[in-house]
């Protein structure tokens, strides 16, 4: 220990500089793509500020709270710049990210029109897309080959032609949710999923074929959804093998974000749970998608996962063991982006008198959804320069954004968001050489 602070990093490799442009693929350009996109041309141009964005707006403390260093978290690890970033991607329409995000109806017109000019250079390339795997979406700009290794080969040809406009890429899925996939002997490795491309295996979706291209090129991949796709062993062994990180899956925006604050908060003061009953309605592509019941298994596994993992029932079984826990996702086409998260919980306290807590969340989903997509983009670039960091495959520091944050196997996955959080500035620290931060405090009164 050094000053009760943790243990100081001094013999890691800092990260290298991020020098040259970032290239930004981009796998599905609705609206969380779009209004990512958007929202980074408009505080470059000084329109309108990175809110909800940590690598932007957040600060990490460094040493004790008496030496008042808290210095923005840009300014202390060494992330591409917002000035630096190229955007690019596949959608299986053929709108421009301009016509995409109007479609979309998350930003308002006068924003949209502002930012035209530059939103409408962006023209999606051929997505690879199988309506088997989502079966509301009827896609008209897509790519045809003899099989799934074609399909694959074509996506690393346009990493390979991307590349030569930047000096470094990394890929993030913002598509749609697939039908639920459960790990199969074609994801035990990486002979076993390549043999699987060439047969085309039903067990690989299309987020599986972007995301072995991407880590087979060497590019970092995000999963914004909860589909099965680096979560498998072959995907972790080639994330491994090519230095490419990769990090979980699922954004966690709305719902699942007031899960993780609020159930540490029971489990703290050791107050029981019996029911936690959680519906949606939302109108935009995801809810679309969402009404269909394979999809929704998907999604529906995520969402479900935190408060387990969170409660511990093993270790409280008077308290947890017994929670009835419900999701509902309802399609309301009235109320487009604008999602509305509704919560009943029923907690319990002392001598087992029962309380009950409500929450109302009405939410922007992409609104909440987009600074986070671009944080994992830079932490992922980041990871990728750093030695200690780029070829352990899974960067579970960052399961901060994620509904189902990656693990290794045997290790059960933090969702506690405040742990979340330590864990990802502790990193931050660890990586350029700072103290750990504990929170003992004692000595302040040495």
């Amino acid at each position: 220990m050094k000053n009760g602070l943790g243990n100081k990093s001094d013999n890691v490799a800092k990260p290298e500089s991020a020098k040259g442009r970032l290239g930004v693929m981009v796998v599905g350009l609705g609206a969380v793509a779009t209004t990512m996109i958007a929202g980074v041309e408009a505080v470059r141009r000084g329109l309108a500020k990175p809110i909800g964005s940590l690598t932007q707006m957040g600060t990490i403390r460094l040493g004790k709270r008496t030496d008042n260093k808290s210095p923005l978290v840009k300014d202390f690890v060494p992330l591409a710049n917002l000035n630096d970033i190229v955007f690019t991607g596949w959608d299986i329409f053929e709108d421009n990210v301009y016509e995409s995000a109007a479609h979309a109806k998350v930003l308002d017109k006068e924003t949209l029109d502002q930012l035209r000019p530059y939103l409408e250079t962006i023209k999606p390339l051929p997505a690879v897309f199988d309506q088997y795997y989502v079966k509301r979406l009827h896609g008209t700009h897509v790519k045809k080959g003899k099989n799934k290794k074609d399909l694959a080969d074509q996506v690393r040809a346009d990493i390979q032609a991307f590349r030569k406009t930047v000096d470094r890429v990394v890929m993030i899925w913002c598509g749609s949710t697939e039908i639920f996939l459960e790990p199969t002997t074609v994801h035990a490795s990486i002979a076993a999923f390549e043999k699987g491309l060439e047969s085309n295996d039903p067990g690989i979706a299309p987020s599986q074929i972007y995301a072995y291209a991407a880590l087979s090129e060497g590019v970092p991949f995000a999963n914004g959804a909860p589909n099965l796709t680096v979560d498998v062993p072959a995907m972790i062994e080639l994330s491994k093998k090519n230095g490419a990180p990769i990090c979980g899956k699922d954004f966690k925006t709305g719902q699942t974000f007031m899960k993780t604050v609020l159930a540490p908060a029971f489990k703290a003061r050791l107050l029981g749970v019996s029911g936690w009953y959680s519906t949606n309605i939302l109108g935009n592509r995801d809810g679309e998608v969402l009404d269909d019941p394979e999809s929704f298994k998907t999604k529906e596994e995520s969402k479900l996962g935190s408060l387990e993992y969170i409660f511990q029932p093993e270790l409280y079984p008077d308290l947890y063991k017994d929670i009835f826990h419900k999701v509902r996702i309802n399609y309301y086409p009235p109320r487009g982006d604008n999602k509305e998260g509704w919560d009943n919980i029923d907690i319990f306290g002392w001598l087992g008198y029962p309380m009950q807590i409500k929450v109302d969340f009405l939410c922007r989903d992409s609104i909440l959804a987009a600074p986070i997509a671009l944080d994992l983009v830079l932490f992922l670039d980041l990871a990728q320069r750093t030695a200690s960091l780029k070829n352990i495959g899974i960067q579970e520091w960052l399961s901060f954004y994620l509904k189902s944050p990656q693990t290794r196997e045997g290790l059960y996955p933090e969702h506690d968001l405040f742990i979340q959080s330590m864990k990802l500035k502790n990193t931050l620290r660890h990586i350029m050489g700072a103290d750990l931060i504990t929170h003992l405090g004692l000595e302040y009164y040495d």
